[in-house]
């Protein structure tokens, strides 16, 4: 038996959280999305995304939270900006017919905020003082409905344009696109009516095309604008996406409805059928109909408050009882819900819509009654409130599909709740243990799964603007939405610390099977410790068994053990899962099993990163088999037992909470060596 480390220190793992890179998204309609905002920025209740209202002289913006890497840099050459693509749906909604301003922007800047910038010709982003001025490294595409009267380069009041460094177009024409039958036809911006856009960017190339269309028309067949530029020259390395807009003497509500953006590649098509509507025409009332409308407001306001007096007390209980006080981290969190919609959605909070109990906390399934979407509805106990807390900070920001979605969270007195996506087929765990009417997962599921938890791994330790170590990866923490693919899920463990810096000592936490052994010596938990769990992972996947199964004997106790030593008398093939038989690729199958222990190493710095990982798993690499599992010297099964019992004693160790299913199913017990 070939163990390198006290089985008191095996590993552990959470679960949860669109695309496989942090620069990919797609929004459509936006109900608490990963968005910074601020001026006159808001989400409408029917997740609309509002830039400016119809006051006058204000300016807004909403960015994309992360920033996004648009230059590739390395020694031997100059840096090169990367392609992207990106489309989006607005609708400018002038305060009087066909009198509206000024306009709206689609922008990549490395600011996220303009503090001097100025409304009206500017659009929020700059000032007559730094305008022009290559130190900006602003790219902005300008949808204007205002003429500048040349001073800006506007072709006329109803314009498209692309902007470097400043609002004077270095490109613009009138707003236009090919209709199906190759006609040229104009699209009236502040029509009130949705407008989708298209930005394309060729980093080979070096040239942008601009193309616009009245939605639902198909984008057309040729752009608007094509400009040959090198946007390598413009940008910074780190940069945020997001929109601009301003108003002026005149005023109009900006929109956008949907948005989509993707880097090395075709920005994915927005659903139309789901975006949210136009608000109606907000314009001024009929200045002739005022008197009417006084008296008539008169007489009803005087019914309405002797009605309110009859409900007064009603009102005043419903209000101390749904009470919801702000703390000063939850300003700066995800999307907040409101307690008695999710009291609502649940059924108030009714036994039979629960569908998951954990540790800390009972998950309901909830219908959200402002959409009638399905969600997950996580209620945590008082003692959960740091993973409460971690959830909310980490989990809000984090954006990629092979995560779960947090949408939002709601906190009234004692309770705190969590809202995320529900995922209808429910966690890995459950399809590989306790499957219903014989269901067995094929092989190639379980490696698409494989592929897409490594794929969510490598954008926790690298890819996101911080460090992210889930401290939890595990098959109960893994859930499959209706396409079967792999969602990691359950961050309420995870720890967060800056690119380039070490990981701080906390308390030891986790799951037997899962838990790298360097964990009981430091109390860091890295990226490398998540690359242990990862390895149970893979055997656990590939074997059909838990990583630490007490209920299998002796011989069997450990299953990364077991599997060493079928691969040290060459018959490795031996472990694979007798439920799917022969129905594998022996070539995928075996890369698994020995990516398996390589992840298991005892030593951390002898283990691959997510990135190599992932390389692996895709075929971009050859596993290396020199050396593999040379570093886990053998432990007798009795002094495993011994430590294994003792560990279960220990209060150092602190097990993870049982992850809450947020799909059809509840996860499996610690008995059962979870």
């Amino acid at each position: 038996m070939a163990i390198a480390f006290p089985l008191a220190f095996l590993l552990f793992f959470t679960t949860h959280l669109g695309h496989s890179l942090t620069d990919d998204f797609v929004y459509n309609g936006f109900h608490g999305p990963n968005l910074s905002l601020d001026g006159a920025s808001i989400i409408t209740s029917n997740g609309a995304l509002r830039l400016t209202n119809q006051s006058k002289n204000i300016i807004s913006h909403a960015f994309y939270s992360p920033p996004v890497h648009l230059l590739n840099k390395n020694s031997t050459s100059a840096a090169n900006a990367s392609s992207f693509s990106t489309s989006f749906v607005f609708a400018i909604v002038p305060s009087e017919p066909e009198a509206g301003g000024h306009g709206i922007a689609f922008t990549l800047s490395p600011l996220k905020q303009f503090p001097n910038a100025e409304h009206s010709h500017y659009l929020g982003l700059f000032n007559p003082s730094n305008d022009g001025n290559s130190s900006n490294h602003i790219f902005a595409v300008e949808f204007d409905i205002v003429n500048g009267f040349g001073k800006f380069g506007d072709t006329d009041e109803n314009h498209v344009g692309i902007n470097i460094n400043g609002f004077s177009s270095d490109v613009a024409k009138p707003a236009s696109y090919v209709n199906g039958t190759g006609e040229n036809e104009d699209v009236e911006l502040e029509s009130g009516r949705p407008i989708q856009a298209w930005i394309e960017y060729d980093g080979v190339e070096k040239v942008v095309h601009v193309s616009i269309a009245p939605s639902p028309a198909l984008k057309p067949s040729r752009p608007l604008l094509v400009y040959p530029i090198d946007l390598s020259l413009v940008l910074e390395e780190s940069m945020y996406v997001g929109f601009s807009a301003s108003t002026g003497k005149l005023s109009s509500s900006h929109y956008i409805l949907g948005w989509s953006f993707n880097m090395n590649g075709v920005s994915y098509p927005l659903d139309l059928s789901q975006l949210p509507s136009v608000p109606p025409h907000e314009g001024k009332g009929s200045s002739s109909k005022l008197n009417s409308t006084t008296i008539i407001a008169v007489f009803s306001s005087v019914l309405v408050l002797f009605f309110l007096a009859l409900v007064a007390s009603v009102a005043l209980y419903r209000r101390a009882t749904l009470s919801e006080d702000l703390e000063d981290w939850e300003l700066h969190c995800s999307h907040r819900f409101r307690y008695k919609d999710l009291y609502v959605a649940t059924k108030g909070f009714k036994q039979s819509e629960v569908i998951g109990v954990g540790g800390f906390g009972v998950v309901y399934k909830g219908v959200l009654p402002s959409t009638g979407e399905e969600v997950a509805v996580k209620k945590i106990s008082r003692e959960g409130n740091r993973e409460f807390v971690a959830e909310v900070e980490s989990l809000g920001r984090l954006r990629h599909k092979h995560l779960v979605h947090l949408q939002g969270w709601c906190k009234r007195k004692g309770n705190l709740i969590l809202v995320y996506d529900y995922i209808p087929n429910g966690s890995l765990d459950n399809l590989l243990f306790n499957p219903q009417n014989n269901f067995v997962l094929s092989w190639k599921q379980r490696f698409k799964v494989l592929k897409d938890i490594a794929s969510g791994l490598l954008y926790l330790h690298e890819e996101w603007e911080q460090v992210v170590v889930h401290r939890d990866v595990k098959a109960s923490n893994v859930l499959l939405d209706a396409e079967m693919n792999g969602r990691l899920g359950d961050f309420g463990l995870a720890r967060l610390y800056n690119h380039g810096n070490k990981p701080s000592t906390t308390i030891v936490v986790g799951t037997l099977g899962y838990m790298a052994p360097e964990l009981a010596r430091t109390g860091k938990a890295s990226p490398s410790s998540d690359v242990f769990a990862y390895g149970a992972l893979l055997l656990e996947m590939a074997c059909g068994r838990r990583p630490l199964d007490p209920n299998s004997g002796s011989e069997h106790l450990i299953l990364l053990d077991w599997v060493s030593e079928c691969d040290r008398e060459g018959r490795i093939l031996d472990a694979v899962d007798s439920k799917i038989k022969s129905s594998y690729v022996r070539e995928e199958m075996e890369l698994v099993l020995r990516l398996g222990l390589v992840c298991s190493r005892l030593l951390a710095e002898a283990r691959p990163s997510m990135r190599q990982v992932t390389r692996y798993l895709n075929g971009d690499e050859s596993l290396p088999l020199d050396g593999m599992g040379s570093d886990c010297p053998s432990l007798p099964v009795d002094e495993m037992k011994s430590i294994f019992l003792d560990t279960l004693s220990r209060d150092e160790i602190t097990k993870s909470y049982h992850s809450s299913s947020f799909g059809g199913a509840s996860y499996s017990s610690l008995e059962a060596g979870r």
